[in-house]
């Protein structure tokens, strides 16, 4: 069954870093979106970066030069790469990919279950 599984969240120190996986049982080879959400308590589930095929990557303003997005189509994996935390980071972080091929056949709009940040001193 094609899945996404996030790894790599945990409790961190503001000013630590964190990096986030999304392993797809599943090729990513022809995905033209793959992204990262997060969901705060309280708060509307929000983008915080993608890589589209045909423009590149994009981010949230809160997290420009912070974050940094990428993928290795090899292992069918998408990373966040996350530096300098803010406790306002904190979330539950989603990874979301457009479309995946098992075989001959795609599974479309598919979702990982979620991974937890925390930044706490």
């Amino acid at each position: 069954q094609v899945q996404l599984a996030e790894s790599g969240g945990g409790v961190v120190q503001p000013g630590g870093s964190l990096r986030l996986s999304c392993a797809a049982t599943g090729n990513i080879l022809d995905s033209n979106v793959l992204e990262w959400y997060r969901q705060a308590p309280g708060k509307q589930r929000e983008l915080v970066a993608g890589i589209r095929s045909y423009s590149g990557t994009n981010y949230a303003d809160s997290v420009k030069g912070r974050f940094t997005i990428s993928r290795d189509n090899a292992k069918n994996t998408v990373y966040l790469q996350m530096g300098s935390l803010k406790p306002e980071d904190t979330a539950v972080y989603y990874c979301r990919v457009d479309r995946i091929r098992s075989g001959s056949t795609y599974r479309y709009d598919v979702w990982g279950q979620g991974t937890q940040v925390t930044v706490s001193s």
